[in-house]
């Protein structure tokens, strides 16, 4: 295929105006255009299915907004969402931003601990609960003096200080005037779990979501869309089981879908690959986004999904890990599409990555940066490297043209200190580091090396887990894998993998050889595992990644003697 990256990449310029809204982005013009077009379809575990338009989005958004009016919430405040995917979490946005107030999401799966911290350190003046969290919030009420009001969604009696976010709306006007916002105006805060210490909070602005769109488009195969055309976007349905009170099921996910006007489904209920297709299937997806760990999982569940499910994918996009080239032709040739991948994190989200539509795509890359973006490997002293060594993702303040990339957060919430460290440079003509390791090729393209705390050395020799973990898989009994160091008193480490097997699978002595023997195959001989554990699961991040910290922490626990 042709290479129309450079052309582009070089032709694109921003065009961020003063005032910019997230809700009239996403919602108010189309309620005024298009109101009878769906916005929302909504399915769950328990068989409950529905379909909201973006009339209906709109009208219950500014219900909402007068509610959290009539309850003190003004512009800049914090307000929490303690909800799954689902019509109301959509609802909740939209209302928060017309009002000029910060939504800060927060996982269903948070607990006590968890949840008391975001609500102290922001001062969340509301929260706007699943019964399903409930009880964790109301453990936690009396730490939280800011939180004034509980809104309830859901089937629980309120108690004093929470009312049920029905009741709420119904009482409200279903007119609400929409509060002009400015581009440099906060949205949303979300707390990064980061590696060390405690979260952080990233709050982002409006502009924030005009930035992640190119990444969108290309990612998602969508140049030449035209929203105004009823028959393209009657045929588009986008799906992720990210959460969206994540980076990836917000801002990848829910606001750009609605942002372009098409539908997106919700589905509240755990994940599992067969659900994926049936979902899939039963909504005729055309545009999703799935993480690694949940492509592996449908790959090993389902190796050949065309002989169960008819499909009408015209697009995957993956990221969080590097997908793998086991993977990646999986899906080319399993789901006839091309997998896009690509990478961001919370502070500058949707910066590097793939269009298989438009450049080809390297099976295990992570792509070239997406038009408007500066990306760039830098070494310790700020400088980029030449092709081939690694260094530091960053993405510079400005684009190739000077201006001003509007996809970046305004700083950690009253962190300033933590902010500075995130910059290197002139704080308008910076670099942004991101912690993240990669190398470039000749190309341009970027080659995802781990984190910078998750790469270890073994016999003078570096290691990156991520091209091991992808050998790994690429063997049919392995379901999925991490590589971590393991303290060695004569070696310093040693490299061993954590292993969860394909359903059908048993542990064996057998097994632990055959898999050694297939990396030392593969790779380099100082690469292969000299030890194999298998588990049942691997610790997880509720964004999909791998905790491979916790499994370091877990060998050097061994080590030590703290645990058998």
């Amino acid at each position: 295929m042709s290479d129309a990256y450079a052309l582009i990449h070089g032709a694109f310029r921003w065009q961020v105006p003063d005032r910019l809204s997230i809700a009239e982005l996403c919602c108010g013009r189309w309620a005024r255009e298009t109101p009878d077009a769906p916005a929302i379809f909504f399915d769950s575990d328990s068989g409950c299915r529905a379909q909201y338009s973006f009339g209906q989005l709109q009208r219950a958004a500014n219900r909402l907004s007068n509610a959290l009016r009539r309850l003190g919430v003004e512009a800049g405040d914090r307000v929490g969402l303690v909800l799954p995917q689902r019509f109301e979490t959509a609802v909740a946005h939209i209302a928060i931003n017309q009002l000029g107030a910060v939504a800060m999401p927060l996982s269903m799966l948070f607990g006590p601990d968890a949840l008391a911290y975001r609500l102290q350190d922001s001062e969340a003046s509301v929260a706007i609960v699943e019964s399903g969290a409930l009880a964790a919030v109301r453990s936690v009420r009396a730490q939280c003096p800011a939180l004034r009001q509980v809104l309830v969604v859901g089937e629980s009696e309120p108690q004093d200080g929470e009312a049920g976010w029905m009741a709420a709306l119904q009482a409200e006007d279903a007119r609400f005037a929409a509060r002009d916002n400015a581009a440099e105006d906060p949205a949303i805060l979300i707390y990064t779990s980061g590696t060390t210490g405690a979260p952080k909070g990233a709050l982002l602005p409006q502009r924030a979501l005009l930035g992640n769109l190119t990444g969108f488009i290309a990612s998602q195969n969508w140049f030449g869309f035209d929203p105004h055309d009823p028959k393209v976007r009657s045929e588009a349905v986008f799906w992720s089981p990210a959460d969206w009170a994540w980076t990836g099921g917000l801002m990848d996910a829910l606001l750009p879908s609605l942002c372009f006007g098409r539908p997106i489904l919700g589905y509240q209920g755990r994940f599992s690959p067969e659900k994926a297709f049936e979902l899939m299937q039963h909504y005729r997806v055309s545009h999703t986004f799935l993480f690694p760990t949940a492509l592996k999982a449908m790959m090993k569940a389902v190796p050949h999904p065309a002989e169960h499910y008819t499909l009408r994918l015209e697009a995957v996009m993956s990221a969080g890990e590097a997908v793998g080239d086991a993977v990646f032709d999986w899906v080319r040739r399993e789901l006839g599409v091309t997998v896009n991948e690509m990478f961001g994190q919370t502070e500058i989200n949707y910066v590097v990555g793939n269009c298989a539509r438009l450049w080809p795509a390297k099976p295990g890359s992570m792509g070239r940066a997406y038009p408007g973006h500066r990306v760039a490997v830098i070494d310790d002293d700020g400088q980029v490297c030449p092709p081939g060594q690694i260094g530091e993702v960053a993405v510079h303040r400005r684009d190739g043209h000077g201006d001003l990339d509007p996809i970046f957060f305004l700083g950690y919430w009253r962190n300033e200190a933590a902010t500075a460290a995130k910059f290197t440079g002139d704080p308008l003509d910076s670099w942004c580091r991101t912690g993240d390791l990669a190398r470039t090729d000749e190309d341009g393209y970027l080659w995802y090396q781990g984190r910078a705390d998750d790469q270890f050395k073994v016999a003078g020799y570096r290691i990156g887990p991520g091209e091991i973990e992808n050998c790994l898989v690429r063997h049919e009994a392995v379901a999925n894998a991490a590589v971590v160091p393991k303290p060695d008193a004569e070696r310093g480490a040693l490299v061993k993998a954590f292993v969860v097997l394909a359903p059908g699978r048993q542990p064996s002595a057998a097994l632990t050889g055959e898999l050694q023997d297939f990396v030392r195959q593969r790779l380099a001989p100082y690469e292969y595992p000299k030890e194999i554990e298998f588990l049942d699961s691997l610790p997880m991040t509720t964004t999909g990644k791998v905790q491979r910290r916790v499994l370091r922490q877990l060998e050097a626990d061994r080590a030590a003697g703290r645990v058998a």
